[in-house]
């Protein structure tokens, strides 16, 4: 994957080793959300490993919609012995009636497991956060809407973000996922190159806020 930054370090004389990158769009998103994880895993050691200054650290962090809780809620499964409270409703998810038509959509699930990556003051204090586009953050116009509410949002808390996306523009995205994010600060002409259709934007919460 090429990108300006490296064009722009080449020209300075520093030596730049080119990073390959294999065709996300080619696999299912279940392969994609094992290296997901896998990478986010692999940049939280890298990170810790003394990238970052000596009060911070990195974690991956789950993705939560909406306001992030105090408190999470997990059901647990009931023993075999134990009488199943399921309200009646649910008898539909386990027992579907015959219909004509049946759609799923495997990526959206996906989009929802992904985690992201996050550098913490050792007081707790989000700094940074590091964003890895999945294929199912642009399955759908309310997952995508989505990635961009909580980026933008990210931004305006003051919190530096990293989005790092390994798919090319979709009919979501056609000016590929910086536009569709920095249009919520800036509106301004962006697209990205037919020959270099993936990208890595980093957003500095400033003051002021810059791409």
């Amino acid at each position: 994957m090429n990108d300006t930054a490296s064009e722009d370090q080449s020209r300075s004389g520093a030596e730049v080793t080119p990073v390959p990158i294999h065709d996300w769009t080619r696999v299912d998103a279940g392969l994609f959300h094992a290296f997901h994880q896998r990478w986010i895993s692999a940049l939280s050691d890298s990170l810790n490993a003394g990238a970052l200054p000596p009060d911070c650290f990195a974690r991956a962090e789950q993705s939560i919609r909406g306001p992030v809780p105090d408190v999470l809620a997990l059901q647990l499964s009931p023993e075999e012995s134990e009488p199943s409270t399921s309200a009646p409703s649910l008898a539909v998810a386990e027992v579907p009636p015959r219909v004509r038509v049946v759609s799923r959509s495997q990526e959206v699930i996906y989009a929802r497991k992904a985690d992201r990556l996050t550098a913490r003051h050792r007081h707790g204090d989000v700094v940074s956060v590091i964003e890895i586009v999945s294929p199912g953050s642009k399955g759908s116009k309310s997952e995508l809407r989505a990635l961009i509410a909580t980026t933008s949002a990210l931004i305006q808390k003051g919190i530096h973000t990293l989005v790092i996306d390994l798919f090319p523009p979709s009919a979501r995205d056609p000016f590929g996922i910086h536009k569709a994010i920095w249009d919520e600060f800036v509106e301004e002409d962006f697209r990205v190159l037919s020959e270099k259709p993936l990208c890595v934007a980093a957003y500095d919460a400033g003051p002021p806020q810059m791409a």
